[in-house]
């Protein structure tokens, strides 16, 4: 299940930090079922963090660093914040994966250094775009997690120059 937002009012960061929304930015949540087994919490935050990094290098020719555990960066400046949970129901596990994009408008964040993909590329970004890479990644992603263990994953993930083949 993919859900989309155009506006957080209630969105928060690591350790319940608040979350600042700004209109036109990318603000999603993905939930899906999980097998710890194969593949833990701490293992899906790393496949997460370069999974959206390669999302996002599809639309924008700048490196882009991972600040762990959650955050995405161009030139140290914020671009993307990823924060994920697990929740039980019926003996089984789901992930949830909340992800922000800084798309359109870069806040302003006391200490910090934030960025968008339009102050980069100098032009308005098309959310829908994104998100529909995002939702292809994803569905990709999800099926090979029901398959795979985290270092077949991680080594498709990690491949330089391509998203995962499968």
């Amino acid at each position: 299940t993919l859900i989309t937002s155009v506006m957080q009012t209630k969105g928060r960061g690591t350790m319940g930090k608040k979350w600042i929304s700004q209109k036109d930015n990318l603000f999603i949540s993905i939930f899906f079922e999980i097998d710890q087994r194969k593949v833990s919490f701490k293992q899906y935050a790393l496949l997460n963090a370069h999974l959206f990094k390669k999302i996002m290098e599809k639309f924008i020719l700048r490196k882009i660093d991972i600040k762990w555990p959650n955050d995405l960066l161009i030139k140290n400046e914020k671009i993307c914040g990823i924060l994920q949970e697990v929740i039980y129901f019926k003996n089984k596990s789901f992930l949830i994966i909340g992800a922000g994009i800084n798309t359109n408008n870069s806040p302003v964040i006391k200490n910090y250094k934030t960025t968008s993909l339009s102050d980069i590329v100098k032009k308005k970004i098309d959310n829908n775009k994104i998100l529909k890479e995002i939702k292809k990644d994803y569905e990709k992603f999800i099926n090979q997690t029901k398959k795979y263990t985290f270092i077949k994953l991680k080594k498709e993930i990690l491949k330089k120059n391509e998203l995962p083949s499968w």
